[in-house]
């Protein structure tokens, strides 16, 4: 009796392999997050030097969002422009912030230099 033909299977990555024995947990995507913020404050951070702090009008499958109430910041020193309405180019966002009130309520962290990093500058010296 012939054996049965062996089946080649490629190993599967390490990653798949930890998301098959996680429990399954409720996910949500990201176009229904920004559609659970129509009509609220979102916080958008451009490409570039340009932050966008404005209630959430609608958005489509590219992301592009109609805000109102809208402030524009820009460089450091700048000062904000203030819009009544505008219509974002998707392309250009970084990252949106459900629910912020924009960058001047973020408060700033002084970041200390990590013992390695200084080590490694007194070793080059």
């Amino acid at each position: 009796r012939p054996s049965p033909p062996k089946i080649l299977r490629r190993p599967r990555p390490f990653h798949s392999l930890l998301l098959m024995s996680a429990a399954p947990t409720p996910s949500v995507l990201p176009l229904e997050l920004i559609d659970k913020c129509i009509g609220s404050k979102i916080w958008v951070i451009m490409r570039g030097d340009k932050e966008i702090l404005g209630t959430l009008r609608g958005f489509d499958d590219f992301v592009n969002m109609v805000l109102e109430d809208v402030t524009e910041y820009g460089r450091p020193g700048e000062p904000p422009k203030h819009l009544e309405q505008i219509l974002l180019n998707g392309n250009n966002v970084c990252m949106l912030v459900p629910g912020s009130e924009g960058p001047e309520t973020v408060k700033e962290v002084e970041v200390e230099e990590p013992k390695a990093a200084g080590l490694l500058a007194a070793a080059a010296e």
